[in-house]
C-alpha cells in the first residue's frame, strides 16, 4: 500500500477512534491524525492510540498555538513521544480567529509570529529541559521540564495555506500540512516553502508536503458528493481563511453565495450554492474507484502523503469511517 493517513476526531467518540486507528494500522495506513475542534482532546486520544498500535505514526491536525501555551504543547509532545516510542508528529497551526476568541475567550494577533515563538519554545524545551524565552508574542522568564524527554526533538508540521505561513514552514518545520487541496496546490506551496528554506539553508525537498482531504465514499457518486456537500457548505460559510481558499480555487462567485446563504440560514442554505464541481475540485470523494483514482491524482501533484479525512452522517459515524478506511486502503 503506499503511503496513506487517515485523520480522525470529528463525531467519533473516543472508544471509537482508538479502534479505528488500530484498524488503519492493520490494513497498511501510514499514518493516524487527530483533529481537535469540539471532540476530545487530542493528546489523551494520541496516548491511547499509541498504547493500541505500534507501527502508525500518530500526529495533531492540528493543535492550536493560541488555545494551549507553548509549554503545556511541549509537554504534551514529550508524553506522546514517550508513549509512542518516538512515532509522534507535533501538527501545529493557529487555528482561526473565529473560533479563538468567540469559542475560547482568547485574543488572537499575529498568528504567524505566534506559531514561530511556539516552535521555538517547545523545541527549547524538549532540547534543553527549560526555557527562558522573550518573543514578540511570548514571554517565559522560566519554564523546566520536571523530567528527561525520550528524544531532544519531534518532528514538527504546521498548518499552512497562504504565503507568509508557508514561508515560515518552509523556514522551520518538517513537513506541511494542507486542506482543501486542488491538483495546484503542492506546486503552488512549494514555490513559497522553497523561500524559507532558502533562508535557512534547507532544501525544500526537505519539507514533507501533507493535505488533509475531506473524503466520503458512497455506492453512487452523488450519494457521496450530498454527504460531503454539507461540510463545505459550513467550511466556506463560516471561516474567512476557507473562503479565500476555495477563491483562490477558481470559485469565487460561489464563496460569495455561500456564505451570503450561510448568513441566512446556515448550512441548510447554504447546500445549493456548493456545486459538484466545487466537490470534485477540493476533496476526494464518490465511489470506491473515483476516491482511489482522486488520491492517486493528489499523489502525481506533488502531495507526498494524502490523508484521507473521513465524512460521517451522524446516524452511523463509526460504521461510515469504517468504510472510508477499508475503501481507501484498497
Amino acid at each position: 500500500m503506499e503511503r496513506l493517513g487517515i485523520a480522525l476526531g470529528s463525531g467519533l467518540a473516543p472508544a471509537g477512534i482508538v479502534e479505528c486507528a488500530r484498524l488503519a494500522e492493520e490494513v497498511g495506513y501510514e499514518s493516524v491524525w487527530v483533529i481537535e475542534g469540539h471532540g476530545g482532546d487530542q493528546f489523551s486520544l494520541l496516548t491511547a492510540c499509541a498504547l493500541a498500535t505500534r507501527r502508525v505514526r500518530l500526529g495533531t491536525a492540528v493543535s492550536s498555538v493560541f488555545v494551549r501555551t507553548a509549554p503545556t504543547i511541549a509537554m504534551g509532545a514529550a508524553c506522546l513521544d514517550h508513549f509512542s516510542g518516538g512515532r509522534f508528529v507535533l501538527g501545529l497551526g493557529s487555528s482561526h480567529k473565529v473560533q479563538v476568541e468567540v469559542e475560547h475567550g482568547v485574543r488572537y494577533a499575529d498568528p504567524v509570529t505566534r506559531v514561530r515563538d511556539t516552535v521555538e519554545v517547545v523545541r527549547a524545551l524538549l532540547h534543553d529541559g527549560a526555557v527562558s524565552y522573550h518573543g514578540k508574542t511570548i514571554t517565559i522568564e522560566k519554564f523546566d521540564l520536571w523530567f528527561r524527554p525520550a528524544h531532544a526533538s519531534v518532528p514538527i508540521y504546521l498548518s499552512a495555506l497562504f504565503p507568509q505561513m508557508l514561508d515560515l514552514c518552509g523556514e522551520v518545520a518538517q513537513g506541511l500540512l494542507m486542506v482543501f487541496s486542488t491538483m495546484n496546490s503542492a506546486r503552488i506551496a512549494g514555490e513559497h516553502l522553497a523561500g524559507g528554506a532558502t533562508r535557512a539553508g534547507r532544501s525544500v525537498s526537505d519539507i514533507e508536503i501533507c493535505s488533509l482531504l475531506p473524503t466520503a465514499v458512497a455506492a453512487e457518486r452523488k450519494a457521496a458528493y450530498d454527504r460531503v456537500r454539507a461540510v463545505l457548505a459550513f467550511y466556506i460559510g463560516f471561516f474567512p481563511r476557507y473562503q479565500r481558499v476555495v477563491r483562490e480555487a477558481g470559485f469565487g462567485d460561489a464563496v460569495d453565495t455561500t456564505a451570503a446563504a450561510f448568513k441566512r440560514g446556515g448550512v441548510e442554505a447554504a447546500l445549493p450554492s456548493v456545486s459538484d464541481e466545487m466537490v470534485a475540485e477540493l476533496t476526494a470523494s464518490g465511489t470506491e474507484q473515483d476516491v482511489r483514482a482522486r488520491i492517486a491524482h493528489y499523489r502525481r501533484s506533488g502531495i507526498a502523503l494524502p490523508i484521507v479525512m473521513p465524512v460521517a452522517t451522524a446516524a452511523d459515524t463509526a460504521a461510515d469511517v469504517t468504510a472510508v478506511i477499508r475503501a481507501c486502503a484498497g
